[in-house]
């Protein structure tokens, strides 16, 4: 069967949809300069071990995962990055009336800096901006911690409790946060459209909004460097760069 690969496909798949739900992976904020974890400049494909630094076991049982982490976020191209034409045409869809929310599996917070309305914008695996306790969960600026490194405290403690810190990112093992993962498969089960962009759909429960939109009768627009899981989903799939993607298809 042949695959529906082009921008036109996309766009008449979108046309007149008035609630699109967009799911966001790392591939549209690898062309601001943030390197994904699988592709093949991917973190962990550069360095394996790196991996064990999104264990949550490990990095409350391994002081040394620790260590590396907090100089990991020290030099994390995060703080320097830009949105791209790719996040900024989903603040047009959003302008235009049609975007229902952006379900994101990314933590570094593009899509808000981009012009998307925060309250639009759902964090499925949290954020790098924030840390927070392991013990007693007391959130507080990622900015604050990360001072105390500079100043030379290797692994910062909690000011509260005196328990570990850690950014307030969902890691391998820890559990999405239950409130957000229920607004999110709610405008999953509502929209007209799912928009995924830029996500192998690899990761779960994030990767399942896709069916689950798919089972409440939306339409599935893929746009993905590679095949994903849902290929088999998709109304329209298309493989080309987001920033030149995503500005057409709002566009047409």
């Amino acid at each position: 069967m042949r695959e529906p690969d082009t921008v036109a496909d996309a766009a008449r798949a979108l046309a007149g949809a008035s609630r699109v739900a967009v799911l966001s992976g790392a591939g549209i904020s690898t062309e601001s300069g943030i390197p994904d974890f699988r592709g093949p400049n991917g973190l962990w494909t550069r360095d394996p071990s790196s991996e064990r630094l999104s264990s949550l076991e490990a990095y409350r049982s391994d002081p040394d995962v620790r260590l590396r982490s907090w100089q990991a976020r020290l030099t994390h191209p995060v703080w320097t990055a830009l949105p791209n034409d790719g996040h900024r045409a989903l603040v047009a869809l959003e302008r235009a009336g049609r975007l229902a929310a952006i379900l994101t599996q990314n933590i570094d917070g593009l899509h808000q800096k981009a012009g998307s309305d925060p309250e639009r914008v759902v964090e499925l695996h949290g954020s790098m901006f924030d840390t927070v306790c392991l013990g007693c969960a007391d959130r507080r600026p990622m900015s604050a911690a990360l001072e105390r490194v500079r100043a030379g405290e290797a692994d910062p403690p909690c000011l509260d409790c005196g328990g570990i810190l850690k950014s307030a990112t969902i890691s391998f093992g820890q559990a999405l946060d239950l409130a957000v993962l229920l607004a999110a498969k709610e405008v999953a089960q509502s929209c007209e459209v799912m928009l995924v962009v830029g996500s192998s759909l690899g990761v779960q429960p994030a990767a399942g909004l896709v069916g689950l939109a798919a089972r409440a009768g939306a339409a599935v627009v893929i746009c993905n460097a590679g095949q994903t899981p849902y290929d088999h989903l998709a109304t329209a799939i298309v493989r080309e760069p987001l920033g030149e993607v995503l500005p057409a298809l709002v566009r047409a």
